[in-house]
Order: structure tokens, then C-alpha cells, then sequence
């Protein structure tokens, strides 16, 4: 099957289901969701010609996982965002079995792709190839084929490209399970983003299998992952994986014992990077979870699963990352609900609002929606929600980096993300409660603001 042929078939499920989905129940206002079928990991986030632009992997046939594409998004304000259909297709040889993550960077003025082709047989049998893509335009693609084989030492399960330049050289990490079943991320150079060389493993030693790889600088260097294997540890590691952060130095490695989750909510998991025109660095990642208990969201009935999490800008502080929630997202507020102080509150929460208490003093207690909570005592922070299979509820919970002043969080009908103390703390968790269920309860010393927030505008969705 061509290219174009599967990518009309992607187009003519939007025109099939869009309608059911957009009007569904629990379909965000303000945060990036598919237009049909099931969304992943984020991909290709990069700032080019003054327009931001997003790929995310997407299943348009079912709720499923399977043969991903990668679909398109541009904005010019990371607040509304523009939906463009498929760039890529898993039409080739190498990457039938799904066009898997990878990311984007610029070159001599042309947006260039790379990805993992996954392929498998009939036996479950896996091959992974790195491959290339060039776009001149940012809205055709030309896929250019596989740069990267295997190397020997590591099984199939080698993907997720992550590149970008220092100086005159281009590098990339690629996500990876050596073939004593160990995860680690792998490095490579390049002069000219052609011919690549293998310069062996950056980290190793956490877990079966690390994906979705990034690295930056903030004050020190950050190598970002999402480790597959971790056991729970206490309040850390309760998801079925993780994502997070070492803070090392590229030169002289990363140590493992220094990793640090980066969110501590119930969905939160492959989150990507990119350095913006303006020399923030920015991260998004996706609310979700693998093999997180998905198959029990409410949302498969009305043929879409799963959204993004807001941009946020990251900073260090320490040998934390502060991820805060952009200064763009105040162009949401459409109107403020509540303004006032005292040291309980009960009234009625918008579905679509963002949710400010500041001036704390002492311990807060939250209940939203008769349906999730959250308890700040102690110097801890714990979030409770039911759990999704109907067993009873459950619980994250983390140590708080410094005493407790501010909780800031945003709802968008299925969905919350808190920053406590400007986002040294922050979860990211689904929410399913019932649909006429507005109910807010606050207790605590502080000043509450509530502001309710107004859908994005995207344009033209294909």
C-alpha cells in the first residue's frame, strides 16, 4: 500500500469519527488530543522559521496500539495548534510495523526528520532501523531511508533518536536494551548528519529498557529518559515506568543512583525537548502510561484515547528541574470565577480552569470533583484518585523540595497537572469523574484564585 493511500485512509477516519470525538464527553478544550484513535509519544518538537511545530505518534484506526504514523501540529503560540494530518506513514520496508519516535532539527534551511522504522514478523520477531527524513517546507516529506542499522551488542529493541548540534558536530542518543537485557542510552557523532559513528554507551544500569532519550544543558548537563524495569521503591518508581533525569556531565558520564523522576503524577511518560527561538528549553511530554491500565479509560467508546501535557519551560535549581507551566498559558484565561481568602472553600470548579492558591500557610487539603485529591502536610504531597479498574483508589506521593507557598493547577475536563512551588513538584494524572460533577473543596490558609479557561484554536483540522 502507498504512502498516499494510507495516509488518506488516516484522513477519512477524522472524517468518520471526527465529529464523535470532538463532542465526546472528557475531550480536553486546551490540551493537544487526536482527532481519532490513540496518541503517544511526542515527536519532531522543534522551533523552525518562527512556527513551532509537533509530530506524535498516532494509531487513526483504532484505540489501539500498532503500525504508527506520526502526525502534525504547527502554532505559533504554543497555546493553539494547528492539526495537518500525517507526515509519515509506515509504508516502506524498514518501518512497516510503525513509524516509531524520533526527533527533528534544522539544516541549511530544511526541517530534517529522524525516526525509528520498526518492523516485525509474523513470529514477533523485531528488526529497528534509524532512519532520515527531509522536509523543505515543514508540509511535504520525503523519507531518504535508513541511516542506522543495529550495531552488534544490543537487541531490537534500539530506538527513539533524539539529535542536535554543539559546534561543528551533530550527535544523537538512541534509547537501547544491550543483549544482557540491560537499558542504557547509546551515543553517535556525525559531521554532516550522513555518515554516523557509534561512540559507545552514555549511561546503562537502570531497569531492562530506557526510551525516548534526550539530552540538553540547562546549568549542568541533562540526560533525560524513560526507564522500563524499575521496582517500587516507597513513594518513588509506582507507575508501571518512569520518566526522568540525571544531571551529569557529558564528558565525564552519568551516574544512575542520581536519577530523579521528573513527574510524579499518574500518566505522565516519554517526554521530548527543544530549545526555542527565544533560548527556552521546553518539554512536553505525553499523559499517559504503557501498559498503565489505558484499556479502562471511558474514552475507547467514543474512538479516541489519550492527550499531551501543557509546554513547560524548564530551569535547574540545584540538582532539581523545575518544569513551570509557560507564561503563553495565561492567554487562556477567559474569565476569573473566584478571588478570595479564607481558610476553607467550597463552590463550583469549571471543567476548563486553571486553579491558583498562594500565600500558604500550613497544610492544604484538595477535593476536586468528589473524585481526585490532593494533601500537601508534612512536607509531602500526596494525590489520590480511584483506581482506574474499579479496585479501590490509589496513591502518588513525593517529598517536597522546599517548604510549601504556592499550588498551581490546570483542569481540562479529563485531565489535571499541578506545579507546587512553581514546579519544583509536579504530577499529571487523567481524571474520569462524573460529567455533571462540578463540586470544589479547599482547605487551607491561602488566597484562591480560579480562572475559567477558553478552548485553543487550531485552524483547520486536514
Amino acid at each position: 500500500m502507498t504512502e498516499t493511500v494510507m495516509k488518506n485512509e488516516a484522513t477519512e477516519e477524522i472524517a468518520r469519527w471526527g465529529n464523535t470525538v470532538k463532542q465526546a464527553p472528557y475531550y480536553p478544550a486546551y490540551h493537544i488530543a487526536p482527532p481519532v484513535g490513540l496518541l503517544n509519544d511526542p515527536n519532531g518538537f522543534i522551533h523552525w522559521n518562527g512556527t513551532y511545530h509537533l509530530f506524535y505518534q498516532w494509531m487513526p484506526f483504532h484505540t489501539g496500539h500498532g503500525a504508527k504514523f506520526w502526525a502534525h501540529l504547527t502554532s505559533g503560540n504554543l497555546v493553539d495548534w494547528e492539526f495537518h494530518g500525517p507526515a509519515l506513514a509506515p509504508d516502506r520496508w524498514y518501518d512497516r510495523s510503525g513509524c516509531y519516535s524520533g526527533s527533528a532539527v534544522e539544516k541549511d534551511g530544511e526541517l530534517i526528520l529522524f525516526y525509528t522504522g520498526n518492523v516485525k514478523n509474523g513470529e514477533g520477531e523485531r528488526e529497528s532501523y534509524q532512519c532520515k527524513v527531509r522536509s523543505p517546507d515543514g508540509v511535504t516529506f520525503e523519507k531518504l531511508g535508513v541511516s542506522i542499522e543495529l550495531p552488534k551488542g544490543f537487541t531490537p529493541h534500539f530506538r527513539d533518536p533524539k539529535v542536535w548540534k554543539t559546534g561543528h558536530s551533530w550527535y544523537m542518543v538512541i534509547g537501547a536494551q544491550t543483549e544482557d537485557k540491560e537499558g542504557c542510552v547509546v551515543l553517535y557523532d556525525s559531521p554532516d548528519l550522513e555518515s554516523w559513528q557509534y561512540k559507545g554507551i552514555l549511561a546503562s544500569g537502570l531497569g531492562y529498557m530506557w526510551e525516548c532519550p534526550d539530552f540538553f544543558r540547562l546549568e549542568g548537563d541533562v540526560l533525560l529518559f524513560s526507564p522500563q524495569g524499575l521496582e517500587e521503591q516507597g513513594m518513588d518508581y509506582r507507575n508501571m515506568y518512569q520518566s526522568g533525569y540525571i544531571i551529569g556531565d557529558f564528558e565525564d558520564g552519568f551516574r544512575t543512583e542520581d536519577f530523579r523522576e521528573l513527574d510524579h503524577g499518574f500518566e505522565f511518560y516519554a517526554p521530548q525537548t527543544m530549545e526555542d527561538d527565544a533560548g527556552r528549553r521546553i518539554i512536553i511530554g505525553w499523559m499517559g502510561m504503557p501498559d498503565g491500565g489505558e484499556e479502562y479509560f471511558p474514552t475507547h467508546d467514543y474512538h479516541w484515547i489519550h492527550q499531551m501535557t501543557l509546554p513547560r519551560e524548564l530551569s535547574q535549581k540545584g540538582d532539581t528541574i523545575v518544569q513551570k507551566p509557560l507564561v503563553e498559558m495565561e492567554e487562556l484565561r477567559m474569565r476569573k470565577v473566584v478571588e478570595e481568602s479564607q481558610e476553607k472553600w467550597e463552590g463550583k470548579i469549571p471543567a476548563s480552569s486553571e486553579i491558583l492558591l498562594q500565600d500558604i500557610d500550613g497544610d492544604v487539603d484538595i477535593e476536586l470533583f468528589r473524585y481526585i485529591s490532593l494533601r500537601c502536610s508534612k512536607g509531602k504531597a500526596i494525590l489520590t484518585r480511584p483506581a482506574m479498574d474499579g479496585s479501590g483508589e490509589e496513591w502518588r506521593a513525593t517529598v517536597l523540595d522546599s517548604p510549601l507557598t504556592e499550588i498551581r493547577l490546570f483542569v481540562d475536563h479529563s485531565s489535571i497537572e499541578i506545579f507546587i512551588n512553581g514546579g519544583e513538584t509536579v504530577f499529571s494524572s487523567r481524571i474520569f469523574p462524573e460529567k455533571e460533577e462540578t463540586s470544589g473543596i479547599i482547605n487551607g490558609d491561602l488566597s484562591l484564585t480560579v480562572w475559567e479557561l477558553r478552548r485553543q484554536t487550531g485552524g483547520k483540522t486536514v
